[in-house]
């Protein structure tokens, strides 16, 4: 079976700091892998360079290949059609993430028209369905919540709605 990302010697470093060093592992479809350790060991710095969401400053060194293609070299540009449509990322501090000013519809919406161009109504129906796959009670009405109106568990769930919403061929839960 061909492997969905492969990665090599990963490094994450900021100047002479470097938090993540030498990381490697393979996933093939339909496969999964945790990746533990202890708090400040790079788990999170290694999943933000999986997706090309490290600060400017960092240095990245190594390989990472999705499906054989080189992730590490791309531009912003071309990270913008790999997130969320290749690889999903669920992140782990809802609050930082999602938008306070948007609605959690208006959200999952964003991803949805961005990366499989569909209308805006298509897009809020499959919003709502997404609500309701994570078990956000009355997801037609909560569709047009904000952030602050949910539950820390309710908010975790948007981010997982927002991670699964393309189908994405990886998905990174920090």
């Amino acid at each position: 079976m061909s492997k969905l990302i492969e990665v090599h010697d990963l490094s994450v470093s900021f100047g002479s700091a470097q938090p993540v060093k030498g990381v490697s592992f393979d996933v093939s479809p339909g496969e999964m892998l945790a990746i533990v350790g202890e708090s400040g060991s790079g788990k999170s710095l290694t999943a933000l360079g999986l997706i090309g969401l490290l600060p400017s400053h960092a240095k990245t060194g190594g390989r990472v290949l999705l499906e054989g293609r080189d992730l590490l070299p791309l531009s912003e540009k071309q990270w913008r059609g790999i997130r969320g449509r290749d690889i999903g990322m669920i992140f782990q501090e809802p609050m930082t993430s999602l938008n306070p000013v948007l609605t959690v519809g208006e959200q999952i919406i964003e991803v949805l028209r961005i990366h499989e161009k569909i209308d805006r109504h298509q897009a809020r129906k499959r919003a709502i369905e997404l609500l309701d796959l994570v078990n956000i009670p009355d997801a037609s009405r909560r569709v047009d919540d904000y952030p602050h109106q949910l539950s820390g568990g309710m908010r975790q769930r948007v981010m997982i709605a927002i991670g699964v919403a393309c189908n994405p061929k990886l998905l990174i839960a920090d």
